[in-house]
């Protein structure tokens, strides 16, 4: 499974499993001598963590961040960051039934149709638990980003239909739903504990607020910062949508009503939500996500096992009534991945100053990146070299070798790279491919 990593300059790799030992992130790309300790990652842990609220789940979780690398008398190493986190209320025997079926609206029968195997274990690196490692690393690039003013507002936009009126923000911290207004956290409550009687789940919109994002920030084309801030979040389990500024809303607009004007003061509005042409405008960027209903309900519901047998299960556990607020430490901690990322990478093409070091040390997470990616090479080499072998095909392929050596040259067109600099590197690969299935054929 390669999709754990995620990042080019700030590089997060999460891992564990929901009823496993440990939760955890490694964090590589920071520079050295940054002020870091637990206490920077305990509060948005904590904002995450089950068991607080009356419809978060009786999940009792320290979630207590213990960092085992990376640190050395308070300050960052440049080395990889290694962050632990314990799992210390996993009742792994309410799930021992479930081993053999699958439950509605969660990944259990796509997992098992794509790797033959899953962890049943409250769903293992794909249950809801996998997001603490992202907050902890989300943490850390808060650290970064702070250093510049960055700050981010999320709340409950909307739960189960009902939204606010009047946005305070001061109502966001004054109550256990993060709503922004105290009529609509009256109501939605109210409507959580029905569902939560009923054995049911409700979903909402949530909504993010970058502050203080200077202009400029972001790439063209496929690296776009909305474009990306998008991956990010709807990498979050539950995510099923995404707006920016008006988003839906500007399809019934003119342009001139949803162009952002400005006049020597600056922009006059912010329907784009402080992105344009997938940059940064210095504008607060301003961002709602659709989050479906927990799937976890008690609700009867008609599903299959792996015999294909019909069954009717009833869930019971300890569940979520509604993913907000808890995802919203979890969207905040995936847009500040985004945009250090998107720091380091700008201070590597951008317009300033750099040390000998800045540019060795990128150069050295590029050569780690470029190695990573030709040992996945060679692994998916002998993949098909054991195929070939089985099937009785031949090593050699002329024709499949000159297609791709056709796509490695126009793509050194387009970036500009030298073609005989790439050739030379396409036939070094080719030879190692060939060499590690002859190999096999010979074993």
């Amino acid at each position: 499974m390669w999709s754990n990593t995620f990042g080019q300059s700030f590089k997060v790799t999460s891992f564990g499993e929901s009823h496993g030992p440990v939760m955890g992130v490694v964090i590589d790309g920071l520079n050295p001598g940054i002020l870091l300790g637990p206490e920077d990652i305990q509060d948005l842990l904590d904002r995450r963590k089950p068991g607080i609220g009356p419809f978060s789940s009786s999940r009792r979780e320290p979630d207590k961040a213990r960092i085992v690398s990376g640190v050395f008398e308070g300050k960052t190493t440049g080395t990889p960051l290694c962050i632990l986190i314990d799992n210390k209320d996993s009742h792994s025997a309410d799930y021992e039934k479930l081993k053999n079926l699958f439950r509605p609206g969660h990944a259990d029968y796509t997992w098992w149709k794509k790797y033959g195997i899953r962890d049943y274990r409250g769903g293992g690196r794909s249950s809801g638990r996998e997001t603490v490692s992202r907050v902890a690393a989300g943490a850390v690039a808060r650290k970064l980003l702070a250093e510049e003013g960055i700050e981010f507002l999320s709340f409950s936009h909307a739960i189960g239909g009902i939204s606010w009126e009047n946005f305070s923000v001061r109502e966001i911290k004054n109550n256990s739903l993060a709503c922004p207004d105290r009529k609509m956290y009256e109501q939605a409550a109210a409507k959580l504990t029905r569902a939560k009687k009923n054995k049911d789940s409700l979903g909402g919109i949530a909504g993010l607020i970058i502050k203080n994002l200077p202009p400029g920030l972001g790439d063209p084309v496929f690296h776009k910062l909305d474009a990306r801030l998008s991956f990010a979040l709807l990498s979050i389990g539950g995510v099923k949508g995404i707006e920016f500024g008006q988003g839906f809303e500007a399809t019934s607009m003119s342009g001139s009503e949803h162009n952002d004007q400005m006049d020597g003061s600056g922009f006059l509005s912010n329907n784009a939500g402080g992105i344009t042409g997938g940059i940064s405008t210095g504008q607060d960027i301003l961002i709602r996500v659709a989050v479906k209903p927990v799937s976890s309900i008690g609700h009867p519901q008609k599903t299959v096992d792996k015999e294909g047998n019909e069954i009717e299960l009833q869930l019971e556990g300890r569940h979520d009534t509604c993913l907000l607020p808890r995802i919203l430490p979890v969207m905040e901690a995936m847009a500040a991945i985004v945009l250090a990322d998107a720091k380091l990478i700008q201070g590597a093409t951008g317009n300033c100053q750099r040390q000998i070091y800045d540019y060795r040390y990128e150069l050295e997470l590029l050569d780690s990146e470029l190695l990573e990616l030709l040992a996945r090479r060679s692994q998916l080499a002998k993949a098909v070299g054991m195929y070939k072998e089985a099937e009785g095909l031949p090593v050699l392929d002329s024709s499949r070798e000159k297609e791709l050596e056709k796509k490695w040259l126009e793509m050194a067109q387009i970036l500009g790279e030298n073609s005989d600099y790439i050739k030379k590197i396409f036939n070094l690969v080719v030879k190692n491919s060939r060499q590690i299935q002859k190999n096999l054929k010979e074993s």
